[in-house]
């Protein structure tokens, strides 16, 4: 059962953390979605920000303390990431603490987490993931990049694509082939290396919103350390799922996610004089209300996938459904907003006042990648059918 209240003390720390932002949130908080949160010049202006949580424990407060984290229970994390949410603010962590660092904790040997996990929480690893390939997306099983067991090394060689954040990310955690004659799921372990290692280069790809936050990525005969697969070698797949479980399971989405609907109301009822905005439209305001259910829905999904947690099991289908609804309402969204403005929301133009100074045309072809990135929708609802509802597989 999912409960929804605060306890005594659950409240308590969510005044804690109340005060902990309005005492030390970024001053000049500028919009992020012209890099996706992956540029150089936000970190440097967030520093503080984040240096303030590293001394709080609070990037990753579930985190052992011996690992940096503050020791936090589950229920506490969760009410950070959604005040942190509810304050349009992040918790700087980005890959490594959202996904790579449970994973770890599960999967990695102790050394493994000595070396990594404390370099995540201070920023020095900037982790970036290596998933798809130009011919394995949705069938990401079916990836073809080759790692050769010579001695204490791998040698690599391949491509990887849609790669977020890799041009400023200074590690790697990544799938490959390491044996081709086992069935596709099987033949596959979890690597993890430097970007600056011999024979990889990053090439940064253009989207349809003029934004660089995916690259093509290419090896050519890199050596990894044997010790710095994670897992078992031809086991990665599974350990693959269970950073992908976290992945999709995030609070910060649909929190976020409300934030944007209430920016939206708060700028369809400010005067229209200019006729930049169309909120006495019957038809918009009716679709208003059923996205801000829907955002509601998408909080519950969160809440429940915090449940499952809780009592100390992985989300999996129940991430699936999470992850597909947020998506796609996020898409529903940009849709809205661009009817909010009529003709104007066609702009981008960032000099401009209409149309959120262009971010309602920007946002709406950014949209587009949401419902493909972490696993296609198609791909969710396979899980959902097959793990979820117990469906055969077709």
């Amino acid at each position: 059962m999912v409960d929804l209240k605060d306890s005594p003390d659950q409240a308590a720390f969510r005044e804690e953390v109340r005060l902990f932002i309005t005492d030390n949130r970024p001053q000049k908080f500028a919009n992020r979605d012209d890099e996706s949160g992956w540029s150089k010049d936000w970190r440097e202006r967030t520093k503080d920000w984040r240096g303030a949580l590293v001394a709080n424990g609070w990037i990753a407060p579930a985190w052992p303390k011996e690992y940096g984290g503050a020791g936090l229970s589950i229920n506490e994390q969760f009410i950070l990431n959604e005040e942190l949410a509810e304050n349009g603010l992040s918790n700087e962590g980005g890959f490594g603490v959202m996904m790579l660092g449970p994973t770890l904790m599960i999967h990695g040997s102790d050394e493994q987490k000595t070396e990594h996990l404390p370099k995540i929480l201070q920023g020095d690893s900037i982790w970036c993931q290596g998933w798809s390939e130009p011919g394995s997306g949705s069938d990401l099983a079916s990836l073809q990049t080759r790692a050769v067991r010579d001695g204490d090394e791998y040698v690599l060689n391949g491509q990887k694509i849609w790669t977020s954040g890799a041009q400023h990310a200074n590690w790697m955690y990544m799938l490959a082939r390491t044996d081709g004659d086992a069935p596709k799921h099987r033949g596959i372990s979890m690597l993890m290396f430097p970007m600056d290692s011999s024979g990889v280069s990053v090439r940064p790809l253009t989207n349809m919103a003029d934004v660089q936050g995916f690259n093509e990525v290419f090896f050519e005969d890199v050596h990894v350390p044997v010790e710095n697969r994670l897992g078992e070698e031809n086991r990665g797949w599974y350990v693959g799922m269970t950073l992908t479980d976290y992945e999709r399971s995030g609070i910060g989405n649909s929190v976020g996610t409300q934030r944007r609907l209430e920016g939206l109301l708060k700028t369809a009822s400010e005067s229209d004089a200019n006729e930049t905005v169309v909120s006495k439209s019957k038809n918009w305001r009716l679709g208003f209300a059923d996205r801000w259910m829907e955002a509601d829905i998408a909080r519950l999904f969160s809440y429940c996938n915090n449940t499952i947690q809780l009592n100390n099991m992985v989300p999996n289908h129940e991430a699936s459904m999470s992850k597909l609804f947020t998506t796609e309402l996020n898409q529903k969204i940009a849709a809205t907003t661009i009817k909010l403005f009529g003709l104007y929301g066609m702009l981008w133009d960032e000099n401009r006042p209409e149309a959120l100074r262009g971010r309602a045309a920007s946002t709406y072809l950014s949209a587009v990648s949401a419902t493909i990135a972490g696993g296609t929708s198609e791909i969710q609802r396979n899980i959902i059918a097959t793990r979820g509802l117990g469906l055969p597989r077709g």
